[in-house]
């Protein structure tokens, strides 16, 4: 089985047209089309429906497209770690919010570096469910994500540890031209463009019984954009293009400087604890939580 197969079919599945494909590979068509075939051979089973004019794609391949992403991650993860592999080093891997990743993990790097030296870490970015998917999975052996205060922990079995890596809020924050639209009790107008979160995105779930005004497209009167992404989100707001809800830990540095200004007086914050999950059968995994919660 040929990984660069995988890579074809997931690049099918975005474009779902062989020509866009072929093209994003940098292959001509017709190499694109033995490629394919030759994952059909060694699947058993067809995955297109070749018609007289047109190609249609088979729905179980759209079906098991998380899979297959699933599947070529690992392929490639495995190629890396015999690739690299050093006897005198241990790899973890981490299975981690995209925020988190951004906003604390430099720091318990730092941390972690300084007890244990020889540790090295493979961290997988993702949403939060996803990253679950993946510790369960046993593609990671420990999880890293923003819980809301007060939120039960995920009921994993027995050999499962929480701990907290520290607190952070989720603040209100405006910038660029954005920053003279501000009144003097440090509210803005309601119509303001606002950057918003999924309502079934991790944050947007938090939000639900917050009413917490423009952080979801039901506590919002001008949604401009909505996204996942708390980075691309930073960026947006730093360019004045709207008022966004971000981790404090993320946004510290540029309301420090006035680049950024948190509105989180007047429409308040919402609390959050960056939590771990560890495999405790994994002794490295295990070492690290204790290290991070600490």
């Amino acid at each position: 089985m040929d990984l660069r197969w995988l890579e074809d079919v997931l690049v099918l599945l975005e474009e779902g047209n062989m020509t866009r494909a072929a093209n994003r590979r940098n292959i001509t068509q017709p190499a694109f089309s033995r490629r394919i075939r030759g994952f059909e051979d060694w699947l058993g089973t067809p995955v297109l429906d070749r018609k007289v004019n047109r190609v249609d794609l088979s729905p179980s391949l759209a079906a098991n497209e998380p899979e297959i992403r699933a599947l070529t991650a690992r392929i490639r993860e495995l190629r890396g770690r015999i690739s690299t592999y050093d006897p005198q080093g241990v790899t973890i891997t981490i299975a981690a919010q995209h925020a988190s990743i951004y906003s604390t993990f430099p720091d318990m790097a730092l941390r972690a570096r300084k007890q244990h030296p020889s540790v090295r870490f493979r961290v997988r970015a993702g949403n939060q469910r996803d990253c679950v998917s993946m510790f369960l999975r046993g593609d990671a052996g420990m999880l890293l994500f923003y819980e809301a205060e007060g939120a039960a922990p995920l009921p994993f079995g027995d050999t499962v540890k929480r701990g907290t890596w520290g607190k952070d809020r989720l603040v209100p924050v405006v910038g660029g031209s954005m920053r003279y639209a501000i009144a003097r009790d440090g509210s803005i107008p309601d119509d303001c463009p606002a950057i918003i979160y999924p309502e079934e995105s991790h944050f947007g779930v938090m939000f639900k019984g917050a009413e917490k005004r423009f952080a979801t497209r039901s506590q919002t009167i001008n949604p401009v954009y909505e996204t996942a992404f708390s980075n691309g989100i930073k960026e947006l707001v730093l360019k004045g293009l709207g008022i966004a809800w971000l981790p404090v830990s993320m946004t510290h540095q540029e309301i420090e400087s006035g680049r950024l200004v948190s509105l989180a007086s007047y429409y308040g914050s919402l609390a959050l604890n960056i939590a771990l999950y560890a495999d405790m059968q994994d002794d490295t995994a295990s070492t690290l939580l204790d290290t991070w919660s600490a």
